[in-house]
């Protein structure tokens, strides 16, 4: 029974090493990285505008739509090569204050079009499929209800779009307004930081494929429609669209000056369902996207990055499983010197991992000093822990459902 249990143990533990191992080579990778350039005054001298379908799916989401639209109208991009969409799927005020606001508009700017279905077949795939369906404009931006992107953000995406003709999208970085609310938005920042400045910044500069984000970035609709068009089938239809965008012989490009603004879930019931819906669609994308990856000519080392983060979620119940084995075999042999070694040795790999991980980005977005980033760097274990305890169990369950409801992560609003 203890071999058993050692070793799983031990097998959890060698796969959540193997992860480690990667976030570092991707942050020692990322140190390298150089974003693409992007030559706007050329675009602009030129005088070529291509149409752009700007998304911005909306689902219950009153505090949030008004200031959404507004910002979407203040994008420095000619009014008539500009069409939004408020992909409106809510039950509630949101879509008479959508309409509200769309009346109130005075002539001359973009056309903005006001997107109601008789019901969330396809939940946010579906939305953007059925907008998609209403355009015919090469680009679209996708926008989340609460980002609000500076009035360069078109330009700089349409000038690096236009440098790289198999350039599927254009992702851009993005921060949280909020970060400094609280304990937890102030530790979703630091992630979010180490995500792009070394996750996604060192993928990229390892030619593996990095994941669009759902939102912030610019796609061709070229590429959307070889990849095969939005599905609705996983709970994370950006991480599926992205890989099948890669399969076809496209690539992103990763923008990390021009952040966008957004907000991060300040509790940890909303944070609970935003981390809930991106484990088991991690987990269901894996099950589409690994035959793809695997069949590919991609070169080796590009298949091992892709299936390390198509198994990214498979850590947190590999995390439990490790603890609790190390719990039980501590308990039945009896709490001895090989166990204290491995809780240090297993602490300060990770203390180191961690600050290898995440000080660069934090120093270089200058967020803060030395004191400061310590108390953020403390406020990431808990918040690991509860995400393990409370996914594991959905990122496990999720290759085997066959209903999958998109809930969408409550959020304040109100800019």
């Amino acid at each position: 029974m203890i071999g058993l249990i050692d070793a799983l143990g031990l097998l959890a533990a060698l796969f959540l090493l193997l992860l480690l191992a990667q976030h570092l080579r991707l942050a020692l990778r990322a140190r390298g990285y150089t974003p693409p350039r992007a030559d706007e005054a050329a675009i602009a001298a030129a005088g070529v505008f291509p149409a752009i379908l700007l998304q911005i799916p909306l689902y219950n989401e009153a505090g949030s739509v008004e200031g959404a639209l507004a910002s979407a109208l203040a994008l420095d991009w000619p009014a008539e090569r500009l069409t939004i969409q408020l992909l409106d799927d809510s039950t509630d005020e949101t879509a008479a204050l959508a309409a509200a606001a769309i009346a109130r508009l005075p002539p001359g700017g973009p056309l903005v079009q006001h997107v109601r279905r008789p019901d969330r077949l396809g939940f946010k795939a579906g939305a953007l499929a059925e907008g998609m369906a209403r355009s015919e404009a090469p680009l679209v931006a996708i926008l989340d209800a609460d980002f609000r992107a500076p009035a360069a953000w078109l330009r700089r995406a349409v000038a690096v779009l236009a440098a790289d003709e198999w350039a599927a999208f254009a992702q851009f970085r993005f921060e949280f307004a909020n970060r400094d609310q609280n304990w937890m938005t102030r530790g979703q920042q630091l992630s979010v930081d180490a995500h792009f400045l070394a996750e996604q910044a060192g993928r990229q500069a390892c030619g593996d494929p990095f994941q669009f984000n759902g939102t912030g970035a610019v796609w061709r609709r070229a590429a959307i429609e070889a990849a095969g068009g939005w599905s609705p089938d996983t709970l994370a239809e950006d991480l599926d669209l992205t890989f099948r965008a890669y399969a076809a012989g496209w690539h992103g490009l990763l923008l990390l000056d021009l952040p966008l603004a957004c907000e991060a879930p300040a509790d940890l019931a909303a944070w609970r369902v935003q981390q809930a819906r991106w484990s088991a669609g991690f987990v269901q994308v894996a099950r589409k996207a690994l035959p793809l990856v695997w069949r590919s000519g991609w070169p080796f080392s590009r298949k091992a990055g892709s299936t390390l983060l198509l198994g990214l979620q498979l850590g947190l119940p590999c995390f439990l499983v490790a603890v609790a084995a190390f719990a039980l075999d501590a308990a039945l042999r009896g709490f001895g010197p090989a166990h204290a070694a491995i809780l240090i040795s297993a602490g300060l790999m990770v203390a180191v991992s961690a600050v290898a991980i995440t000080l660069p980005p934090f120093r270089r977005l200058r967020r803060g000093g030395m004191l400061r980033y310590g108390a953020t760097l403390a406020m990431i274990p808990a918040l690991l822990v509860i995400m393990a305890a409370a996914n594991s169990a959905a990122v496990l369950a999720a290759p085997f459902g066959r209903r999958h409801v998109f809930v969408r992560t409550p959020k304040a609003g109100g800019r």
